[in-house]
């Protein structure tokens, strides 16, 4: 199920689903630690008897965010129960403390009790077992805690709305009443059953595999009126730390916590405007959106995750919450060119650590830094040493620092890097080259499927050596600058003599070269082509670059009413038909953003630029209503597949705007309105 609504501060994320149900709270890393590994906590609503978790059957729901902020905008009615709820849900910018607002409205014809209840399923450092829930007679709260982890669950009824005092909301504070319990225990479904007949057990302790569930007592509302509930989870590394926020937030009221977070987003995806377009509002609010989505998935230590969506589990029993450099540089790029160049630089940082003494960086990697899980071997089929590595990844990096430079001129801050990451990089690319065309060596492609010598890769790996000799030049090393410009040349030169096909008359994706130097290509028709204009290496007027993106549109257009570009010919990836006169295989966002993006680098007069845009539209109409972006949609349905949010979707979103609205900017002044 698609992750609707994100909500994060760059330590904690949460994320809802299209039921509006919690799936996800990771801490203390964006993307690490999940510690409800995408099981469902569950928020339900009571009235006088009649019981509905908000995910059940009969709910109309309308899930949105605040305008400019990550700030959830939800609506929910249920006519059978005859309430409305609307709903606000933050992480706090600053604080890790993730708070709920939740307003019911009695739509009957009478006064009627109402209550709610918030479950928790609680899967600590993601494990399901040594976990313990207590409540804490004290302070009215509930304790959930493992390790150095530890959450408080509080909320307040009524009276805490903005101007609140402390005193006006003294004596509503705390839980009304709770329940912990066991759960995938012996049988044991947990503690969300206990709620739905309007009241729960109030057993004070439980340990092992535990949930818990809280309730409120909202009293009796008349017809036709509101009342106001907070909920809110504070999480720290000790019980102590928990504490003392949890009463920063009693004390100065959640409602306060909420605004300022709504006021911080908008702020800050407002600082940076884009100039003058003839893009309308609603692809312009999609940007926006886009640039906080992509903030959501950033970790202060630099690394940006791909997918925080845990439902992918399901498929591979892992996930994308973790750090490709690939996509890290691509989303740096993309928020350098908009801007916001003060995010990205801890990603080099991460960079810089993780980078391998030879030069190359692996596959992917935690929030955290440690090596991610990986699917490719150290070996090959005769038992040889091969480097498990996508080359792109490390040229890439190369690439978007020079970018990051290019904008922002900052030479003290690309200094640290110089030696140990562009050099070094460079070094390993000049070296790593296969003999018989000079060409970068066999690595994985981009789709992280196939080995051999890929168009994108070649492509990658000239931007970094041309990156590379421009920092070289920039730091006086004039050797160095020849030596990786010289390589990049060679690189470029056997692209157009090795990848060129003329019987297709078109670039190839890949091919293999035997150990006698014999050529074997791929002629699989493959998006990744477009790296080849994308990464600098040829323009896009160039003539086998045009013949090579007709190509890609005529061959990877889905013929369905749900339109679209898939990533390459007869596709697999959670492949919906096989019938390619349809769909070769599933749209994906950025292959669509990748033609917008060709559109607009061939563009030299308004009506060619023109020809962008229904890419970006699009792809603004096949976003979920909140603005969020999936990897790829069902080419029957337009249903959003695998993950969702993709960081990389949002980020050549935010890349092609960026880029439209530049061109469009010149091509103004140079041919008038």
């Amino acid at each position: 199920m698609p992750r609707d609504l994100p909500i994060a501060n760059g330590r904690m994320l949460v994320n809802f689903d299209s039921a509006y149900t919690v799936r996800d709270i990771y801490w203390p890393h964006i993307g690490q630690q999940n510690h409800t590994i995408g099981d469902r906590s569950r928020t339900g609503i009571w009235v006088d008897g009649q019981f509905a978790w908000l995910d059940a059957d009969g709910w109309s729901r309308e899930l949105r965010y605040m305008p400019d902020a990550l700030v959830t905008d939800v609506t929910l009615v249920h006519t059978g129960l005859g309430v409305r709820i609307t709903c606000a849900d933050v992480v706090d910018f600053d604080r890790d403390v993730m708070l709920r607002r939740l307003r019911v409205t009695n739509l009957a014809g009478r006064p009627r009790e109402i209550r709610l209840f918030f479950h928790h399923d609680w899967h600590l450092w993601e494990n399901k077992g040594a976990n313990t829930v207590l409540y804490r007679p004290d302070h009215q709260i509930l304790v959930a805690y493992k390790r150095h982890c530890y959450f408080v669950i509080d909320g307040v009824v009524g009276g805490a709305q903005a101007g609140a005092s402390a005193s006006e909301r003294q004596g509503e504070l705390g839980i009304h009443h709770w329940a912990t319990g066991k759960k995938e225990f012996d049988g044991q479904q947990g503690t969300w059953r206990d709620a739905e007949d309007g009241e729960l057990s109030g057993n004070p302790i439980a340990q092992g595999s535990v949930d818990s569930c809280v309730g409120f007592y909202l009293g009796s509302i008349p017809e036709g009126e509101e009342r106001w509930c907070y909920q809110w989870l504070c999480v720290a590394h000790s019980y102590q730390s928990a504490y003392q926020l949890n009463e920063r937030v009693r004390a100065r009221g959640p409602e306060r916590f909420i605004t300022r977070t709504e006021a911080y987003w908008r702020a800050w995806v407002n600082t940076k405007p884009l100039a003058k377009t003839d893009l309308p509002a609603p692809l312009l609010d999609l940007y926006k959106r886009s640039l906080l989505v992509v903030r959501a998935q950033t970790d202060r230590d630099g690394a940006i995750i791909a997918a925080a969506d845990a439902d992918v589990y399901a498929f591979s029993a892992d996930s994308y919450a973790y750090m490709w450099p690939r996509d890290g540089a691509l989303v740096c790029t993309a928020l350098a060119h908009a801007g916001y160049g003060d995010i990205t630089t801890s990603f080099f940082s991460f960079c810089r650590k993780v980078i391998t003494p030879a030069g190359y960086l692996l596959h992917k990697f935690t929030p955290s830094g440690a090596l991610g899980s990986s699917w490719h071997p150290w070996m090959n089929a005769q038992g040889e040493l091969e480097l498990p590595i996508q080359e792109d990844e490390t040229a890439l990096v190369v690439y978007a620092l020079w970018q990051h430079f290019q904008l922002f001129q900052q030479v003290e801050l690309v200094r640290p890097y110089y030696r140990p990451l562009v050099i070094a990089a460079a070094d390993f690319m000049t070296e790593y080259r296969e003999p018989h065309t000079g060409l970068p060596a066999p690595s994985w492609d981009l789709w992280e499927e196939r080995r051999g010598i890929h168009a994108f890769t070649v492509a990658a790996v000239y931007g970094g050596l041309m990156a590379a000799s421009n920092f070289a030049t920039l730091f006086g090393e004039r050797d160095l600058a020849t030596k990786y410009e010289t390589a990049a040349a060679e690189i470029k030169a056997a692209t157009q003599t090795y990848l060129w096909d003329k019987d297709e008359g078109r670039f190839l994706r890949m091919i293999q070269v035997t150990p006698d130097g014999r050529i074997v290509p791929d002629k699989t028709m493959d998006s990744a082509v477009a790296g080849l204009f994308k990464l600098g290496m040829f323009a896009a007027t160039n003539d086998e670059m045009a013949a090579t993106m007709r190509a890609y549109e005529r061959r990877l257009l889905t013929h369905t009413s749900v339109g679209g570009v898939s990533r390459y010919e007869n596709d697999y990836y959670h492949q919906v038909t096989q019938d390619l006169s349809q769909a070769t295989g599933n749209p994906w966002f950025i292959c669509a953003l990748w033609l917008a993006q060709y559109y607009i680098a061939l563009a030299e007069t308004l009506d060619d630029l023109a020809r962008a845009r229904p890419w970006l539209e699009w792809t603004q109409a096949h976003a979920l209503p909140s603005g969020v972006l999936a990897e790829q949609i069902d080419p029957l349905s337009g249903a959003p597949l695998s993950v969702s949010p993709l960081t990389w979707s949002h980020a050549e979103y935010v890349a092609t705007v960026r880029w439209y609205t530049a061109k469009y900017e010149t091509l103004m002044r140079t041919h008038g309105a």
